[in-house]
């Protein structure tokens, strides 16, 4: 039976969009979405077996099914606890498909997220995606992040990124809204996407491909031994296993016997909008000079490629995984947790959190989020300003001995799984870069 190729409809997603830490591989020998694939029909998929199995329906998972069916490497299925794909982190960031300027060089992020960036942008302007290649300009907010305007200048050349250290003149006739203290940098490649039309163009792929793909399926055990997964349909065996899990990523690892040395904080990012008429002021996205001791870019201003402008995100360690209200999601357990490292970091001042949650709490309230995105644009007005109205969570992997936030991409494996540990940004722009690294490494 020939298959046609069809995007699903964006409703379907659910999510709407306005309102060692080297980085190397380590290793031990030990919604209603229904199937898309063209497969005989079932009512689950207990007693079925797969050479792949992909944990987790985000993009990293997404892509890498993908990669591996487009290498006719095997069968693949992709299992998402959620009713839809990218319910998380995939489904809730900002779209900004970013052109690689923060990253050490010597980092997994650096080395592909300017390929990355590119193939994502092909990708959108093939599949005819909503994008738009918007710019970036990046500010020095006080006098003493003049100095690191240079730092980030240095990396980017480093890897390869085309950027300008330009000075207020024209910056003004770049952004004329922004402001800086002497000099700031122009990133012209930084573009903006619709992530959730991305999300079902993958969908789509991937039925093509034969990749059977379930939703509200989760996996509630594996067994190494006899390679199988307990999921919510039943049994399931598997030759290889990938561990895309995002948020629950590390539990995943455990149960496997690896990431023991790491644990995921999640920190929450809310976002606000800018009034239409404040936001036509705006023709690109607008960034602070981030603390580059933090894996964080700082409240900044960006489009999306219709036209929308939003100021965010805020960066608040979560009671919970999945804590997206002020009750709902809070998990008692893991706010104990949290709350333990986050006092630990909190007394070593690790990567400077401290300043963080300082800064944090001045975030919290509707004044001092305004000053926050006035040291941007100064124009800025409380009415230009909105209330809270799109959350997302950032599954950030902790060092569980230095009680580090880790800053680079991490993966552990056992003889028949490969694992994801910290697919924090730039992951969703380098999604096809980073879902090559993973498969070859398979």
């Amino acid at each position: 039976m020939s298959a046609t190729r069809v995007r699903p409809s964006l409703e379907s997603f659910g999510v709407g969009i306005g309102c060692p830490a080297t980085g190397q591989f380590t290793s031990l020998d030990t919604g209603n979405l229904e199937n898309v694939a063209e497969v005989p029909r079932r009512s689950n998929v207990s007693d079925m077996n797969f050479d792949y199995v992909v944990v987790g329906g985000g993009i990293v998972g997404l892509t890498v099914a993908r990669e591996i069916a487009g290498r006719s490497m095997g069968s693949v299925a992709v299992f998402e606890k959620e009713p839809r794909l990218g319910a998380h982190g995939s489904g809730r960031n900002s779209g900004v498909i970013h052109a690689g300027i923060y990253y050490k060089p010597a980092t997994l992020r650096a080395q592909i997220c300017r390929d990355g960036a590119r193939r994502m942008r092909e990708y959108a302007a093939e599949r005819d995606v909503c994008w738009k290649k918007s710019g970036k300009v990046i500010v020095a907010t006080t006098a003493a992040a003049v100095g690191q305007i240079d730092v980030l200048l240095e990396r980017a050349l480093a890897n390869g990124i085309r950027v300008e250290r330009i000075g207020s003149d024209e910056l003004s006739r770049l952004e004329p809204e922004a402001r800086t203290h002497e000099v700031a940098l122009h990133s012209p490649d930084t573009a903006v996407i619709d992530p959730l039309e991305v999300l079902a163009e993958l969908r789509a792929d991937l039925g093509m491909a034969g990749v059977t793909v379930r939703v509200g399926c989760g996996v509630t055990g594996i067994d190494e031994s006899s390679r199988t997964v307990r999921t919510a349909e039943g049994p399931v065996g598997f030759g290889t296993l990938i561990n895309a899990a995002g948020l629950h990523a590390d539990r995943v690892a455990r149960s496997m016997g690896v990431g023991r040395a790491y644990q995921i904080m999640a920190f929450r990012g809310a976002y606000r909008e800018l009034a239409p008429a404040a936001a036509g002021r705006f023709r690109g996205s607008v960034y602070p000079t981030p603390d580059l001791r933090m894996p964080f870019l700082g409240v900044h201003i960006t489009p999306d490629p219709r036209g929308r402008v939003f100021v965010g995100p805020t960066a608040m360690p979560a009671l919970g995984r999945e804590h997206y209200g002020k009750i709902a999601g809070l998990d008692p357990v893991e706010a104990a947790r949290t709350a333990t490292a986050l006092g630990l970091m909190l007394a070593t001042n690790r990567n400077g959190m401290r300043g963080l949650v300082r800064a944090e709490m001045r975030r919290y309230s509707a004044a001092g989020f305004l000053r926050e995105a006035r040291a941007l644009a100064p124009g800025l007005r409380a009415e230009d300003i909105g209330r809270v109205c799109k959350i997302g969570l950032r599954a950030q992997l902790v060092n569980r001995k230095t009680r580090e936030l880790v800053d680079d991409y991490v993966f552990e494996r056992t003889k028949h799984s490969l694992h994801v540990l910290n697919a924090t940004s730039p992951a969703f722009s380098s999604a096809f870069a980073l879902a090559e690294m993973i498969v070859d490494e398979l």
